[in-house]
């Protein structure tokens, strides 16, 4: 089995880099734009935001990558802009408009009437024009090349959608959910609810799990650091322990460590709960992510291979 090569201008960067992704570019093309400022050899971001959406895209480097996934499956929240009495094809300012319907007089009551049916545990419809995949293929491919495609109904749970602002034709909403939920499809929802239809017309992400309060970097930012050396660059990306900041903290002493890192089990303390945590070495590394199992060891879920603290 072949290995990918680093490529001899890169570097290995381990941590987490909170980006205020600009208007206009995809997700992955963030990535790519911030991985060549910093050089690093590996990347991936944790959950893709729209074009047309701004805010924070935790972007992760190195061992970093490795959660991913978890961040990926992390609370979010968003600021959100739906213009009424218009629907589109890709339920947002992209698309063509489908439909037009004057908007009703609507008072705080009647909003806080339809934003209550979609709160909580909810049945959504993702828009055609996303990247979910059937059969092997985003739909928005297949949409765009005319076929007749339809999301199937997901489950989505929205924690929390309040109204914060509005006009005779919009509204701006707060909204905390869980993973999956597709903003775009909860605006043409309230839309429906309110009898004239609706579409997003704007998207800022606030926070994802864990980080409630990111301070963000934007490209140029992360640019002008860059430009003064790797050192003064690096003080922007995070160490992978901000990344599992809302676990438990397992403190291995030496011996422990050693075992875990070699892929052996430890008894689990008896004065940590037995839950999800993360393991730590003596000198502060993010060991592992780890379990207890059944029989009271622990099991590692995910090991992390970080460089010795110098």
């Amino acid at each position: 089995m072949s290995r990918r090569r680093k490529r001899p201008d890169t570097r290995d960067l381990h941590g987490i880099l909170l980006l205020d992704k600009p208007l206009g570019l995809s997700s992955n093309k963030a990535l790519q734009m911030a991985m060549a400022i910093l050089r690093a050899a590996k990347g991936g971001h944790t959950g893709a935001l729209d074009p047309l959406a701004t805010g924070l895209l935790p972007l992760c480097f190195g061992e970093g990558t490795k959660l991913a996934g978890s961040l990926l499956g992390s609370r979010k929240a968003y600021l959100a802009e739906c213009r009424l009495g218009v629907t589109t094809t890709t339920a947002d300012l992209e698309g063509e408009v489908v439909d037009q319907r004057p908007v009703p007089a609507l008072d705080e009551a009647a909003i806080e009437v339809a934003l209550n049916t979609l709160r909580g545990r909810i049945v959504q419809i993702p828009p055609v024009y996303s990247a979910l995949k059937q059969d092997g293929e985003p739909l928005y491919l297949k949409a765009r090349r005319g076929e007749a495609v339809q999301a199937p109904p997901r489950e989505v749970e929205i924690d929390r959608l309040e109204l914060v602002s509005r006009t005779e034709d919009s509204l701006t909403l707060h909204v905390e959910c869980g993973s999956g939920t597709y903003i775009r499809s909860l605006a043409v929802d309230l839309g429906e609810k309110l009898g004239c239809g609706a579409h997003l017309t704007a998207l800022r992400r606030l926070w994802v799990e864990p980080f409630r309060t990111p301070t963000m970097i934007t490209l140029d930012q992360l640019r002008e650091a860059a430009g003064q050396g790797n050192d003064v660059a690096d003080r922007l990306v995070l160490p992978l322990a901000a990344g599992v900041a809302d676990l438990p903290a397992l403190h291995l002493d030496a011996d422990a460590g050693h075992a875990v890192s070699r892929g052996r089990q430890i008894d689990w303390p008896a004065t940590q709960p037995a839950v999800r945590s993360a393991a730590f070495t003596s000198d502060g590394r993010l060991l592992a992510l780890v379990d207890c199992d059944e029989q009271g060891r622990v099991r590692i879920l995910r090991g992390f291979n970080l460089p010795a603290v110098t």
